[in-house]
């Protein structure tokens, strides 16, 4: 099992990246739902995701930045709602 930690704008923006692809392979859709169609895209899923209620799997990521702007823009990203919010960690002004 691993967890993955992404911090600051760059990480974030190439984590958002690596979490969309890592979906696609393991046939998630943007919710963290798995839509596959071989058992394959199964095998390792626990590697990077926590299988939750429904068919569900959630990253196991912690996203870390000093302003929550990169934050609103992963979450309002085309795989935002596949965090959990207690994954976003960042400072206020």
């Amino acid at each position: 099992e691993i967890v993955h930690l992404q911090t600051g704008q760059c990480g974030n923006q190439i984590g958002a990246a690596f979490w969309q692809t890592i979906s696609s392979e393991h046939g998630l859709d943007s919710n963290g739902v798995y839509n596959g169609t071989s058992e394959l895209q199964l095998e390792r899923m626990s590697v990077y995701f926590n299988e939750a209620s429904g068919n569900k799997y959630v990253p196991r990521a912690v996203l870390v930045d000093l302003e929550p702007g990169t934050m609103d823009a992963v979450r309002a990203g085309p795989f935002g709602q596949l965090f959990r919010p207690d994954n976003f960690v960042f400072g206020q002004s």
